[in-house]
């Protein structure tokens, strides 16, 4: 089932569907044993909002695939608001404030924030299993480790994705302090203009950005032989990026809020598998939705495409679907607790709570899943993708 529906940053996306999908949900006391709840009856939430962290892209094509093929419906869902930001609206803090039900952030962004503000939050599914980002400098220029960094102007978006930054340096013993931190946009026109000595990129974004563009020298598309990269996943620093988050003690006071946890957890698995096996019909999804929105960054269908197929690499590496793999979490935490950034300010200084993740809510999913019928582990097989000028 696929609608064609406008979408604006403010009025976000809603999927609007029959009464009757709620009558082919759990709508008694099971939905409490299913959602872990408790075994009292309670009414369904049959409406939440998801708050993404960014503007419609392929990084958050499961959660629109969900919308598009109809999986919220046949988990009872008749409305599910997915809530665009371009930088204006910080998920977890949306969240805290209870203007959304689910969010989507990095993990070391929502450990500062409870440390900073002492509210409770849970990962209850992590969605990206390693870290896509990456720093990239021009070939010669002499920046080919981490080690290189000392002295460097070091290009980051701010926001929390400075701290793999950190992490990675303080892994190797380095001085924070003498790096310059350069702000840069959502491009990598920092990096082109020599701006910074290297730029932040992720894989399935601002890599691809650079390599869309013509290179005056030869005329042609820049390569990645004309630069050096560094990828975060395979130092120290790498840290979880892209989870679900929930209101903790909404979980443990609500059991609707439990029961539509399991039952939105279920919708996301299935709309991301179909984005693994039909990863070019999942960018075609989020390409129409970008180019209807009110407010999108402006990438081409081959972008999104590019963008898909990096993303699932990230996404599926033969566990099941969305666990928090307790090692990655630990290597993250540890990153945090021991990164110190241009300031010498620290991001965490005590290991969040226990509660800061659970894996209660998307084994439940899996389980319902598998009883289905469903296959909710795998690896991604890559397709090809080749780059044009601007990704058109």
């Amino acid at each position: 089932m696929r609608h064609s529906i406008r979408r604006g940053l403010a009025a976000a996306s809603v999927f609007t569907v029959a009464a009757l999908a709620l009558a082919a949900c759990a709508g008694s006391g099971d939905s409490a044993d299913d959602g872990g709840g408790g075994s009292e009856d309670f009414e369904p939430l049959t409406s939440i909002k998801l708050q993404l962290q960014w503007l419609p892209q392929a990084q958050f094509a499961g959660y629109y695939v969900a919308q598009e093929k109809g999986y919220f419906e046949e988990e009872g869902f008749d409305e599910v608001e997915i809530v665009p930001s371009g930088g204006d609206i910080v998920p977890q803090d949306a969240l805290v404030a209870g203007d959304v039900d689910f969010a989507i952030a990095w993990v070391p962004k929502v450990l500062g924030t409870l440390e900073a503000t002492g509210v409770e939050l849970t990962d209850i599914a992590q969605v990206f299993q390693k870290s896509g980002t990456l720093q990239v400098s021009w070939k010669g220029d002499g920046i080919e480790s981490v080690a290189d960094f000392e002295g460097k102007r070091i290009g980051s978006w701010g926001f929390g994705n400075e701290w793999e930054i950190f992490a990675a340096m303080a892994a190797e013993d380095l001085d924070s302090t003498t790096v310059s931190i350069t702000t840069q946009d959502f491009s990598m026109n920092a990096l082109l203009d020599r701006d910074v000595d290297a730029a932040q990129a992720m894989t399935y974004n601002e890599w691809a950005q650079i390599l869309e563009v013509v290179n005056p020298a030869t005329g042609e598309l820049y390569q990645p032989e004309d630069f050096d990269v560094i990828s975060y996943e395979e130092t120290d620093g790498a840290m979880l990026q892209d989870a679900i988050w929930a209101d903790t003690q909404r979980l443990e006071d609500d059991p609707a809020y439990a029961d539509a946890a399991v039952r939105f957890l279920k919708a996301v698995t299935k709309g991301w598998i179909f984005a693994r096996d039909n990863p070019e019909e999942a960018a075609s999804i989020v390409y129409d939705i970008a180019s209807n929105a009110e407010a999108a960054f402006p990438v081409g269908p081959v972008h999104q495409q590019w963008q898909m197929n990096e993303v699932n690499k990230l996404i599926w590496t033969g566990a099941d679907f969305g666990l928090v793999d307790k090692a990655a979490w630990d290597k993250t935490v540890a990153g945090a607790l021991s990164a110190k950034n241009q300031d010498d300010l620290e991001l965490i200084t005590t290991e969040p709570a226990a509660s800061a993740y659970s894996n209660e809510y998307i084994e439940k999913a899996l389980a319902a899943l598998k009883d289905e019928g469903v296959e909710v582990a795998g690896e991604y097989t890559p397709i090809e993708v080749t780059l044009t000028e601007g990704g058109q």
